[in-house]
């Protein structure tokens, strides 16, 4: 059985950081995409960072402030928030995927398998 457990949000000032952790476990696909997305109230779901054979993707909005990565040996998911801004507040959910990823699927959320229940991070002006 996949296990996805999200820990380390939280509460900062404006240009503040936090680091999100990400304990997948369960799943034994050599091929598997790794990714964090988030949901702000009354919106949808959005693709955040993402980590598939050994290429990274960004949104946009998060690009030269955020970086995502992985500790193999821990099986454990990162996201370094750097900068971080009020429009970052949101619920952040880490997700597998039991294949890799291609460049247009790597932040759709539709194409993953395995969520975790999500963490909360507040940014405030």
């Amino acid at each position: 059985q996949v296990q996805v457990v999200e820990s380390g949000g939280g509460a900062v000032q404006t240009g503040g950081s936090l680091r999100l952790s990400c304990a997948a476990s369960g799943y034994t696909y050599s091929r598997h995409c790794l990714g964090w997305f988030r949901q702000a109230p009354g919106k949808e779901r959005e693709g955040v960072a993402a980590i598939s054979n050994g290429y990274t993707r960004y949104a946009d909005s998060v690009k030269g402030r955020f970086t995502v990565s992985k500790e193999y040996a821990k099986n454990t998911l990162y996201l370094q928030m750097n900068s971080l801004k009020p429009e970052d507040t949101a619920v952040y959910y880490c997700a597998v995927r039991g294949n890799l990823c291609t460049t247009t699927t790597v932040l759709d959320r539709r194409f993953f398998d395995y969520w975790g229940q999500g963490i909360q991070v507040t940014v405030s002006s």
